[in-house]
């Protein structure tokens, strides 16, 4: 909620004691909160270049991330400022400020690196701060982007190649924004006016040459192409000449700040807030607060045990989190919507059934909404089971009423007739015609009570099983009658026990079918939804794909445009890679087999699973064809 996303101050998220990195307790519990989906923008650079003053206007203050007026860096580790997003309703922009790289007090430089990919992993759009230029130095300090093939996993089984791993990079690396300050050249390329990013793109252009030193030096400029796919660039003037006021600039007056500073800053702010987009992971799952919080817990163990933060276990570590969240939302929306809208007991089972069959229809809804990566279907089988136990506790609340309220019916239509039982008054000759006059009386007021439920007839038989031995006794007792119209008498009443009997057994029989048809309704509602939203991401990994292959074709053009053959040339393997997972994805046998799996899972775990494997098949050929 909106009301809970709002802090008054930023908070340490990631703590940084000793060259060694914890996850703030208190921070995550403020995440865990915050259920909207979130905008995350993470900001790095070498310490004391003025990334904390950034943060600070993003969030719409002056104060708030330390700012510090010493040469020794004020953040430690990285500390996270949760505030509504401006112009996205219902989204909560979160900010991180990082410790300054490049601290000389640091023992571990690879400490900085850690920073760094966090950052990376984190964030929708990642800002790099640096001073005055963007030049061989500055390129050399951002050295780190070089090192992320080192320290950031894909998927959980590596290739012995680290750079199979870094080809996805851009797959789901955040946008990129290079702010440059205390910038005091001409935006010039020769004589010819150019922009700010055409100014960033010039300066990530690889120098030509084989000198390892050249090479090293395209290293950043190489990977900060490939790995960023947005790029945009910032520069700011001084923000003021004064030195006194440099070093408390939080409390320094707008109307003191140089203009062109100022407007600057308005217009990085500005387009932070309309196209910093809200952070997802593979296959565009939205991530939120309590999302965020549970994927950097997963990062910081995995560093601090020595290991590779992997994007594939995060997530699946995620996945179980929700995916379980996901089946008891579900499942509370089916309970609570059968609770609404169930009046006990109904008429017959079938109503109770089509409103199951609604309720399900739903909370299947529920599941495939909050739902991601149930690749093994696992959670929507404990959908299935705990829905369909559910299910059977409502249709057995349902029997328990219509017993209760027929019985009690019946005690209040019978009392006259056991009250004259009782009295003796069918002890007369001519007594059994009139008992059975008063039974019918019973039976017929009773058929004309509304609601009784799906154990009318059960309950009445029962009511008039109890009455063959007081109806024997009249009758043998009442002597205006024949030994020979007694013993029809007694066939007759024989008979119409029996033939209840049976219709009973055929009631119970079409119950049985109206179950059966309400487990396959659920199979087949199961399968369909499953198929739409498989469906949904599939088209989602294509579009995804497609777009990471403009990007590499890209990449390849401008290498090509530079000179770079060899280059050029060793992105076809990739570019042949990605068109081949492309075509794959687009193959409908893949799908095929899942959807066979889940209905051998989901029919398995139903009552009755023999009798639905041939509904199971014969629905899916008609689902696959």
């Amino acid at each position: 909620m909106a009301s809970e996303s709002i802090m008054k101050a930023p908070i340490c998220l990631v703590e940084n004691r000793k060259e060694q990195l914890k996850v703030n307790l208190e921070a995550i519990q403020i995440l865990e909160k915050i259920s909207q989906p979130v905008v995350v923008v993470a900001i790095v650079g070498m310490y004391r270049t003025g990334k904390s003053y950034l943060m600070n206007r993003l969030a719409g203050q002056n104060h708030g991330f330390s700012l510090g007026s010493t040469v020794r860096s004020e953040t430690k580790g990285i500390w996270m400022w949760c505030v509504p997003h401006p112009t996205k309703p219902n989204h909560t922009l979160v900010l991180l400020d990082t410790e300054g790289l490049g601290d000389v007090e640091k023992a571990d430089p690879k400490n900085d690196a850690w920073i760094f990919a966090l950052a990376v992993l984190l964030s929708s759009t990642f800002v790099y701060n640096s001073m005055s230029t963007i030049n061989h130095q500055a390129l050399e300090q951002l050295h780190y982007v070089t090192e992320l093939t080192e320290l950031i996993r894909i998927k959980s089984h590596r290739s012995p190649d680290a750079i199979e791993d870094s080809i996805e990079f851009a797959s789901f690396f955040p946008d990129f924004v290079w702010t440059v300050r205390d910038f005091t050249l001409d935006l010039k390329l020769g004589d010819q006016v150019i922009t700010e990013d055409e100014y960033l793109e010039n300066a990530l252009k690889l120098n030509p040459g084989k000198n390892p030193n050249i090479q090293k030096s395209n290293m950043p400029r190489e990977c900060i192409r490939r790995f960023f796919p947005k790029r945009k660039c910032f520069v700011f003037d001084r923000p003021t000449s004064d030195k006194n006021l440099l070093l408390h600039i939080e409390q320094v007056p707008e109307d003191k700040l140089e203009k062109n500073f100022l407007v600057q800053s308005k217009k990085f702010s500005s387009y932070i807030f309309t196209n910093a987009k809200t952070k997802t992971l593979r296959g565009r799952i939205i991530v939120t607060g309590n999302r965020l919080g549970t994927l950097l817990v997963t990062y910081v163990d995995a560093i601090n045990s020595g290991g590779i933060p992997c994007l594939e276990n995060a997530v699946t570590t995620l996945a179980k989190f929700e995916n379980s969240a996901a089946v008891q939302k579900a499942v509370d929306h089916y309970s609570h919507q059968m609770v609404q809208r169930l009046k006990l007991p109904t008429d017959t089972l079938q109503e109770l059934l089509d409103l199951h069959t609604a309720c399900e229809k739903e909370a299947i809804e529920v599941f495939m909404e909050h739902s991601f990566k149930d690749d093994k279907r696992e959670f929507q089988k404990e959908l299935v089971t705990t829905i369909e136990q559910k299910k059977e506790d409502f249709v057995l609340q349902n029997e328990d009423a219509s017993v209760k309220h027929c019985q009690a019916e019946l005690e209040r239509l019978s009392k006259s007739l056991m009250e004259s039982i009782s009295r003796g008054a069918f002890s007369n000759p001519g007594g059994h015609n009139l008992y059975l006059e008063a039974k019918k009386k019973v039976e017929l007021d009773y058929n004309l009570v509304p609601r009784k439920g799906v154990k009318a007839d059960e309950v009445l038989q029962s009511f008039l099983k109890s009455q063959l031995v007081m109806e024997e006794s009249i009758l043998q007792a009442d002597k205006a009658l024949t030994a020979g119209e007694k013993a029809i008498a007694t066939e007759r009443a024989q008979k119409e026990a029996a033939e209840k009997k049976q219709e009973l057994l055929r009631q119970k029989q079409k119950e049985q079918q109206q179950l059966m048809e309400a487990q396959e309704r659920s199979f087949r509602e199961n399968i369909a939804q499953l198929k739409e939203k498989m469906e949904r991401e599939r088209e989602q990994l294509v579009q995804e794909q497609e777009k990471m292959l403009e990007h590499k074709l890209r990449v390849q053009e401008e290498l090509l445009a530079e000179g770079f053959e060899k280059k050029s040339e060793d992105l076809n393997n990739e570019i042949k890679r990605l068109k081949e997972e492309m075509a794959t994805a687009k193959k409908p046998s893949l799908f095929s087999e899942i959807l066979e799996g889940l209905a051998d899972i989901l029919i398995l775990s139903l009552p009755g699973a023999a009798k639905l494997l041939g509904v199971g098949v014969k629905y899916l050929s008609s689902l696959i064809s």
